[in-house]
């Protein structure tokens, strides 16, 4: 059986901390990430997302709704970020020298004795 040119087959994610949704879809060529994500289905099964709110990407790279799709791209609709990186880092370093591991001394400066 012969494929059709005019066809393309893509997936869409969606993760969620404990869960994966990973749906194939088939569109026309010149199909964009808006009209994948339509197409799967996913936001009926996740009335949580919010495309106007959230972030989507092709293989880990952040797209516009309006990019245009190859064969087998891989959608992602990211999750926001529920506390910035940089403040994480922050409280993990705290939590580990308020628990006395070597790993959190070792970002507390060095005494100089004069």
């Amino acid at each position: 059986m012969q494929e059709n040119p005019s066809l393309i087959e893509v997936e869409v994610c969606y993760a969620l901390a404990g869960h994966q949704t990973l749906l194939q879809v088939k569109l026309p060529a010149d199909a964009t990430v808006q009209q994948a994500i339509e197409a799967s289905g996913l936001l009926k099964l996740h009335p949580e997302i919010d495309l106007s709110k959230q972030k989507v990407g092709i293989f880990g790279k952040l797209k516009s709704l309006q990019t245009a799709l190859m064969m087998h791209d891989r959608v992602e609709i990211y999750r926001p970020l529920k506390i910035e990186p940089k403040l994480a880092r922050q409280q993990r370093v705290a939590k580990a020298r308020a628990g006395g591991s070597k790993e959190g001394r070792k970002w507390i400066a060095k005494r100089t004795y004069t």
